[in-house]
Protein backbone atom coordinates (compact mmCIF):
# COMPACT_ATOMS: atom_id res chain seq x y z
CA UNK A 1 0.00 0.00 0.00
CA UNK A 2 2.84 2.37 0.83
CA UNK A 3 4.40 1.72 -2.59
CA UNK A 4 1.11 2.58 -4.30
CA UNK A 5 0.88 5.79 -2.28
CA UNK A 6 4.43 6.72 -3.23
CA UNK A 7 3.70 5.91 -6.89
CA UNK A 8 0.58 8.08 -6.79
CA UNK A 9 2.51 11.02 -5.34
CA UNK A 10 5.27 10.66 -7.94
CA UNK A 11 2.67 10.44 -10.72
CA UNK A 12 0.98 13.59 -9.48
CA UNK A 13 4.24 15.53 -9.44
CA UNK A 14 5.42 14.28 -12.82
CA UNK A 15 2.04 14.86 -14.50
CA UNK A 16 1.91 18.41 -13.18
CA UNK A 17 5.45 19.04 -14.43
CA UNK A 18 4.59 17.72 -17.89
CA UNK A 19 1.48 19.90 -18.06
CA UNK A 20 3.45 22.94 -16.95
CA UNK A 21 6.10 22.31 -19.61
CA UNK A 22 3.93 21.31 -22.57
CA UNK A 23 0.66 23.15 -21.89
CA UNK A 24 -1.40 20.43 -23.63
CA UNK A 25 -5.02 20.96 -24.62
CA UNK A 26 -5.84 17.24 -24.40
CA UNK A 27 -4.34 14.26 -22.55
CA UNK A 28 -4.74 10.77 -24.03
CA UNK A 29 -3.91 7.80 -21.83
CA UNK A 30 -4.93 4.28 -20.88
CA UNK A 31 -7.83 3.25 -18.64
CA UNK A 32 -8.36 6.27 -16.37
CA UNK A 33 -8.91 4.69 -12.94
CA UNK A 34 -6.07 3.04 -11.03
CA UNK A 35 -2.60 4.25 -10.09
CA UNK A 36 -1.22 5.87 -12.17
CA UNK A 37 -4.11 6.52 -14.58
CA UNK A 38 -6.61 7.86 -12.09
CA UNK A 39 -4.05 10.30 -10.72
CA UNK A 40 -3.34 11.58 -14.23
CA UNK A 41 -7.09 12.15 -14.66
CA UNK A 42 -7.33 14.20 -11.48
CA UNK A 43 -4.28 16.34 -12.27
CA UNK A 44 -5.43 16.95 -15.86
CA UNK A 45 -8.91 17.99 -14.73
CA UNK A 46 -7.39 20.28 -12.13
CA UNK A 47 -5.51 22.04 -14.93
CA UNK A 48 -8.51 22.24 -17.30
CA UNK A 49 -6.86 19.77 -19.70
CA UNK A 50 -9.35 17.78 -21.77
CA UNK A 51 -9.22 14.03 -21.14
CA UNK A 52 -9.43 11.07 -23.52
CA UNK A 53 -9.07 7.56 -22.11
CA UNK A 54 -8.76 4.31 -24.00
CA UNK A 55 -8.60 0.60 -23.35
CA UNK A 56 -8.46 -2.67 -25.22
CA UNK A 57 -12.02 -3.79 -26.02
CA UNK A 58 -13.24 -7.39 -25.76
CA UNK A 59 -13.45 -7.94 -29.52
CA UNK A 60 -10.25 -8.76 -31.35
CA UNK A 61 -8.45 -5.80 -32.95
CA UNK A 62 -10.79 -3.33 -31.22
CA UNK A 63 -10.34 -0.48 -28.75
CA UNK A 64 -12.74 1.68 -26.77
CA UNK A 65 -12.20 5.41 -26.33
CA UNK A 66 -14.07 7.90 -24.14
CA UNK A 67 -14.14 11.64 -23.57
CA UNK A 68 -13.66 13.16 -20.11
CA UNK A 69 -13.66 9.92 -18.08
CA UNK A 70 -13.09 6.17 -18.17
CA UNK A 71 -15.46 4.14 -20.35
CA UNK A 72 -16.66 2.36 -17.20
CA UNK A 73 -18.50 5.58 -16.35
CA UNK A 74 -19.24 7.14 -19.74
CA UNK A 75 -21.09 4.08 -21.05
CA UNK A 76 -23.47 4.32 -18.11
CA UNK A 77 -24.09 8.03 -18.70
CA UNK A 78 -24.30 7.85 -22.51
CA UNK A 79 -27.68 9.13 -23.80
CA UNK A 80 -29.93 6.52 -25.38
CA UNK A 81 -30.46 8.83 -28.36
CA UNK A 82 -27.09 7.81 -29.82
CA UNK A 83 -28.27 4.23 -30.46
CA UNK A 84 -32.04 3.79 -30.14
CA UNK A 85 -32.76 4.84 -33.75
CA UNK A 86 -30.35 2.38 -35.36
CA UNK A 87 -32.03 0.37 -38.12
CA UNK A 88 -30.91 -3.15 -37.32
CA UNK A 89 -31.99 -5.31 -40.25
CA UNK A 90 -30.61 -7.88 -42.66
CA UNK A 91 -26.85 -8.27 -42.52
CA UNK A 92 -26.48 -6.13 -39.39
CA UNK A 93 -28.92 -8.34 -37.52
CA UNK A 94 -27.12 -11.46 -38.71
CA UNK A 95 -23.74 -9.97 -37.81
CA UNK A 96 -24.92 -9.31 -34.26
CA UNK A 97 -26.26 -12.86 -33.88
CA UNK A 98 -23.00 -14.33 -35.10
CA UNK A 99 -20.93 -12.24 -32.72
CA UNK A 100 -23.15 -12.94 -29.70
CA UNK A 101 -22.89 -16.66 -30.39
CA UNK A 102 -19.11 -16.41 -30.83
CA UNK A 103 -18.88 -15.07 -27.28
CA UNK A 104 -19.95 -18.48 -26.02
CA UNK A 105 -16.59 -19.74 -27.30
CA UNK A 106 -14.42 -16.62 -27.43
CA UNK A 107 -13.62 -17.09 -31.10
CA UNK A 108 -13.96 -13.38 -31.98
CA UNK A 109 -12.45 -11.94 -28.80
CA UNK A 110 -8.97 -11.41 -27.44
CA UNK A 111 -10.21 -11.20 -23.84
CA UNK A 112 -11.62 -14.58 -22.83
CA UNK A 113 -11.80 -16.58 -19.58
CA UNK A 114 -12.67 -20.17 -20.60
CA UNK A 115 -10.56 -22.62 -22.57
CA UNK A 116 -13.11 -25.47 -22.61
CA UNK A 117 -16.54 -24.02 -21.78
CA UNK A 118 -19.13 -26.59 -20.71
CA UNK A 119 -22.53 -25.77 -22.22
CA UNK A 120 -24.54 -28.73 -20.97
CA UNK A 121 -27.16 -27.93 -18.32
CA UNK A 122 -26.92 -31.56 -17.22
CA UNK A 123 -23.22 -31.07 -16.53
CA UNK A 124 -24.02 -27.98 -14.42
CA UNK A 125 -26.65 -29.99 -12.54
CA UNK A 126 -24.13 -32.75 -11.87
CA UNK A 127 -21.48 -30.24 -10.74
CA UNK A 128 -23.48 -28.19 -8.24
CA UNK A 129 -26.66 -30.20 -7.59
CA UNK A 130 -29.17 -27.73 -9.03
CA UNK A 131 -32.34 -28.89 -10.83
CA UNK A 132 -33.20 -27.03 -14.05
CA UNK A 133 -36.66 -28.61 -14.19
CA UNK A 134 -37.54 -26.18 -11.36
CA UNK A 135 -37.29 -22.36 -11.52
CA UNK A 136 -33.69 -21.10 -11.44
CA UNK A 137 -32.50 -17.52 -11.03
CA UNK A 138 -28.87 -16.83 -11.96
CA UNK A 139 -26.80 -14.21 -10.12
CA UNK A 140 -23.62 -13.05 -11.87
CA UNK A 141 -20.83 -11.41 -9.89
CA UNK A 142 -17.95 -9.15 -10.82
CA UNK A 143 -14.43 -9.47 -9.48
CA UNK A 144 -14.83 -7.83 -6.06
CA UNK A 145 -11.97 -5.30 -6.12
CA UNK A 146 -12.71 -4.45 -9.74
CA UNK A 147 -16.33 -3.62 -9.02
CA UNK A 148 -15.37 -1.52 -6.01
CA UNK A 149 -13.06 0.68 -8.08
CA UNK A 150 -14.99 0.87 -11.35
CA UNK A 151 -18.51 1.64 -10.22
CA UNK A 152 -20.22 3.84 -7.68
CA UNK A 153 -22.52 2.26 -5.10
CA UNK A 154 -26.18 2.05 -6.02
CA UNK A 155 -28.77 0.00 -4.13
CA UNK A 156 -26.00 -1.51 -1.99
CA UNK A 157 -22.74 -0.15 -0.62
CA UNK A 158 -20.80 -2.96 -2.32
CA UNK A 159 -21.15 -6.30 -4.05
CA UNK A 160 -20.77 -8.30 -0.84
CA UNK A 161 -23.72 -6.53 0.76
CA UNK A 162 -25.72 -7.30 -2.39
CA UNK A 163 -24.82 -11.00 -2.23
CA UNK A 164 -25.69 -11.19 1.46
CA UNK A 165 -29.11 -9.62 0.84
CA UNK A 166 -29.71 -11.86 -2.18
CA UNK A 167 -28.87 -15.12 -0.42
CA UNK A 168 -30.88 -14.09 2.64
CA UNK A 169 -33.90 -13.37 0.45
CA UNK A 170 -33.72 -16.64 -1.46
CA UNK A 171 -33.50 -18.54 1.83
CA UNK A 172 -37.14 -17.49 2.27
CA UNK A 173 -38.12 -18.69 -1.24
CA UNK A 174 -37.90 -22.49 -1.37
CA UNK A 175 -39.92 -22.34 -4.60
CA UNK A 176 -36.88 -20.81 -6.36
CA UNK A 177 -33.26 -21.87 -6.83
CA UNK A 178 -30.43 -19.33 -6.86
CA UNK A 179 -27.29 -20.11 -8.87
CA UNK A 180 -24.44 -17.70 -8.06
CA UNK A 181 -21.87 -17.66 -10.87
CA UNK A 182 -18.56 -16.36 -9.51
CA UNK A 183 -16.74 -14.42 -12.24
CA UNK A 184 -14.07 -16.63 -13.88
CA UNK A 185 -11.67 -13.65 -13.94
CA UNK A 186 -11.19 -14.10 -10.19
CA UNK A 187 -8.76 -16.84 -11.19
CA UNK A 188 -8.21 -16.41 -14.92
CA UNK A 189 -7.93 -12.63 -15.17
CA UNK A 190 -4.70 -10.69 -15.62
CA UNK A 191 -4.68 -9.97 -11.86
CA UNK A 192 -6.23 -12.86 -9.85
CA UNK A 193 -8.39 -11.66 -6.98
CA UNK A 194 -6.99 -11.73 -3.45
CA UNK A 195 -10.53 -11.63 -2.06
CA UNK A 196 -12.27 -14.75 -3.43
CA UNK A 197 -16.03 -14.45 -3.23
CA UNK A 198 -16.46 -18.14 -2.42
CA UNK A 199 -14.59 -17.51 0.83
CA UNK A 200 -16.49 -14.29 1.52
CA UNK A 201 -19.81 -16.08 1.03
CA UNK A 202 -18.67 -18.88 3.35
CA UNK A 203 -17.91 -16.32 6.07
CA UNK A 204 -21.42 -14.91 5.77
CA UNK A 205 -23.16 -18.26 5.36
CA UNK A 206 -21.13 -21.18 6.79
CA UNK A 207 -23.99 -23.35 5.57
CA UNK A 208 -25.81 -22.17 2.46
CA UNK A 209 -29.59 -22.46 2.18
CA UNK A 210 -30.55 -25.69 0.44
CA UNK A 211 -31.81 -23.80 -2.62
CA UNK A 212 -28.67 -21.68 -3.11
CA UNK A 213 -25.81 -22.98 -5.27
CA UNK A 214 -22.40 -21.50 -6.04
CA UNK A 215 -20.47 -22.07 -9.28
CA UNK A 216 -16.81 -21.33 -8.43
CA UNK A 217 -14.53 -19.27 -10.69
CA UNK A 218 -12.49 -22.29 -11.79
CA UNK A 219 -15.58 -24.06 -13.14
CA UNK A 220 -15.85 -24.44 -16.91
CA UNK A 221 -19.63 -24.16 -16.67
CA UNK A 222 -20.90 -21.80 -19.36
CA UNK A 223 -22.43 -18.64 -17.94
CA UNK A 224 -24.46 -18.34 -21.14
CA UNK A 225 -26.00 -21.80 -20.78
CA UNK A 226 -26.74 -21.09 -17.12
CA UNK A 227 -28.56 -17.88 -18.05
CA UNK A 228 -30.53 -19.47 -20.87
CA UNK A 229 -31.68 -22.16 -18.44
CA UNK A 230 -32.77 -19.56 -15.88
CA UNK A 231 -36.04 -17.73 -15.39
CA UNK A 232 -34.19 -14.44 -14.89
CA UNK A 233 -30.67 -13.14 -14.33
CA UNK A 234 -29.50 -10.81 -11.56
CA UNK A 235 -26.34 -8.79 -12.18
CA UNK A 236 -24.28 -6.34 -10.19
CA UNK A 237 -22.07 -4.69 -12.81
CA UNK A 238 -21.22 -7.25 -15.47
CA UNK A 239 -21.56 -6.51 -19.19
CA UNK A 240 -23.32 -9.88 -19.57
CA UNK A 241 -26.54 -7.96 -19.04
CA UNK A 242 -26.07 -6.47 -22.51
CA UNK A 243 -25.93 -9.95 -24.03
CA UNK A 244 -28.77 -11.46 -22.00
CA UNK A 245 -31.27 -8.72 -22.83
CA UNK A 246 -30.35 -9.05 -26.51
CA UNK A 247 -31.48 -12.68 -26.17
CA UNK A 248 -34.70 -11.70 -24.43
CA UNK A 249 -33.66 -12.95 -20.99
CA UNK A 250 -35.00 -10.69 -18.19
CA UNK A 251 -32.27 -8.99 -16.17
CA UNK A 252 -32.44 -7.45 -12.69
CA UNK A 253 -29.69 -4.85 -12.11
CA UNK A 254 -28.63 -4.46 -8.48
CA UNK A 255 -25.48 -2.39 -9.01
CA UNK A 256 -24.11 0.00 -11.60
CA UNK A 257 -24.01 -1.66 -15.01
CA UNK A 258 -23.84 -0.49 -18.62
CA UNK A 259 -27.25 -1.97 -19.38
CA UNK A 260 -28.84 0.04 -16.56
CA UNK A 261 -31.24 2.90 -17.33
CA UNK A 262 -31.65 1.84 -20.96
CA UNK A 263 -35.34 0.98 -20.63
CA UNK A 264 -34.46 -2.72 -20.83
CA UNK A 265 -33.90 -4.02 -17.30
CA UNK A 266 -35.44 -4.12 -13.84
CA UNK A 267 -33.24 -1.63 -11.99
CA UNK A 268 -32.92 -1.45 -8.20
CA UNK A 269 -32.12 1.87 -6.53
CA UNK A 270 -32.49 0.85 -2.88
CA UNK A 271 -32.47 -2.43 -0.91
CA UNK A 272 -36.24 -2.09 -0.62
CA UNK A 273 -36.78 -1.66 -4.36
CA UNK A 274 -34.45 -4.62 -4.97
CA UNK A 275 -36.53 -6.81 -2.68
CA UNK A 276 -39.70 -5.73 -4.48
CA UNK A 277 -38.14 -6.79 -7.78
CA UNK A 278 -37.18 -10.18 -6.35
CA UNK A 279 -40.73 -10.67 -5.12
CA UNK A 280 -41.85 -10.61 -8.78
CA UNK A 281 -39.87 -13.80 -9.43
CA UNK A 282 -40.39 -16.16 -11.11
CA UNK A 283 -41.42 -14.06 -14.09
CA UNK A 284 -44.23 -15.24 -16.34
CA UNK A 285 -42.39 -14.68 -19.61
CA UNK A 286 -39.26 -13.54 -21.40
CA UNK A 287 -38.89 -9.94 -22.61
CA UNK A 288 -41.44 -8.90 -25.24
CA UNK A 289 -40.60 -8.35 -28.91
CA UNK A 290 -40.31 -4.56 -28.66
CA UNK A 291 -37.96 -4.85 -25.68
CA UNK A 292 -35.77 -7.38 -27.47
CA UNK A 293 -35.54 -5.19 -30.58
CA UNK A 294 -34.44 -2.28 -28.40
CA UNK A 295 -31.97 -4.47 -26.51
CA UNK A 296 -30.44 -5.71 -29.75
CA UNK A 297 -29.94 -2.12 -30.92
CA UNK A 298 -27.99 -1.37 -27.77
CA UNK A 299 -25.97 -4.57 -28.07
CA UNK A 300 -25.04 -3.64 -31.64
CA UNK A 301 -24.06 -0.14 -30.54
CA UNK A 302 -22.01 -1.53 -27.66
CA UNK A 303 -20.13 -4.27 -29.51
CA UNK A 304 -19.88 -2.80 -33.03
CA UNK A 305 -19.93 0.99 -32.64
CA UNK A 306 -18.27 1.69 -29.29
CA UNK A 307 -15.67 -1.01 -29.99
CA UNK A 308 -13.53 0.67 -32.64
CA UNK A 309 -11.65 -1.73 -34.96
CA UNK A 310 -8.19 -0.96 -36.31
CA UNK A 311 -7.42 -3.30 -39.19
CA UNK A 312 -3.63 -3.11 -38.94
CA UNK A 313 -3.52 -4.15 -35.29
CA UNK A 314 -2.57 -7.81 -34.94
CA UNK A 315 -3.28 -10.03 -31.95
CA UNK A 316 -0.25 -11.05 -29.91
CA UNK A 317 0.08 -13.37 -26.92
CA UNK A 318 2.56 -11.03 -25.24
CA UNK A 319 1.89 -7.92 -23.17
CA UNK A 320 0.32 -5.79 -24.55
CA UNK A 321 -1.77 -8.41 -26.39
CA UNK A 322 -1.37 -6.78 -29.81
CA UNK A 323 1.12 -5.46 -32.36
CA UNK A 324 0.69 -2.33 -34.47
CA UNK A 325 1.68 -3.33 -38.01
CA UNK A 326 0.46 -0.92 -40.72
CA UNK A 327 1.24 -2.30 -44.18
CA UNK A 328 2.37 1.10 -45.46
CA UNK A 329 2.76 4.61 -44.06
CA UNK A 330 -0.28 5.65 -46.13
CA UNK A 331 -2.41 3.49 -43.82
CA UNK A 332 -1.79 6.06 -41.09
CA UNK A 333 -3.01 8.98 -43.21
CA UNK A 334 -6.63 10.24 -43.15
CA UNK A 335 -8.78 7.74 -45.01
CA UNK A 336 -6.27 4.93 -44.56
CA UNK A 337 -8.21 3.17 -41.80
CA UNK A 338 -11.76 4.10 -40.82
CA UNK A 339 -11.31 3.14 -37.17
CA UNK A 340 -8.15 5.21 -36.86
CA UNK A 341 -10.01 8.16 -38.43
CA UNK A 342 -12.73 7.92 -35.75
CA UNK A 343 -10.09 7.90 -33.02
CA UNK A 344 -8.06 10.79 -34.42
CA UNK A 345 -11.14 12.92 -35.10
CA UNK A 346 -12.33 12.30 -31.57
CA UNK A 347 -9.01 13.36 -30.06
CA UNK A 348 -8.49 16.40 -32.30
CA UNK A 349 -12.06 17.61 -32.83
CA UNK A 350 -13.91 16.08 -29.87
CA UNK A 351 -16.28 14.15 -32.11
CA UNK A 352 -17.94 11.05 -30.60
CA UNK A 353 -15.88 7.88 -30.38
CA UNK A 354 -18.52 5.92 -32.28
CA UNK A 355 -17.54 3.71 -35.21
CA UNK A 356 -20.16 3.85 -38.02
CA UNK A 357 -20.40 0.07 -38.36
CA UNK A 358 -23.95 0.28 -39.68
CA UNK A 359 -22.73 2.28 -42.70
CA UNK A 360 -21.60 -0.43 -45.09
Amino acid sequence: MRRYLEAALVTQEVTQSVINALQPTVAVYNHGIYVPHGVISDVARGNAVRIVTWNVAYKSKCFIFSHDDTYHHTLIEEPTSVWENISLEGELDKELDEYLKSRWYGTSDWIWFHDQPQHSLKAIEDEIGIDFTKPVVAALTNVFWDAQLHYKANAFKDMLEWLQATIAYFSTRPDLQLAIRIHPAEMRGAIPSKQPLVEEIRKLFPELPANVFVIPPESQASTYSLCEGSNAVIIYGTKTGVEMTAKGIPVVVAGEAWIRNKGLTLDADTPESYRRLLEKLPLDSRMNEAQVIRARKYAYHFFFRRFIPIDFVKEDKASPPYKVEPSTSETLLPGGDRGLDVICDGILRRTPFIYPAEVQ
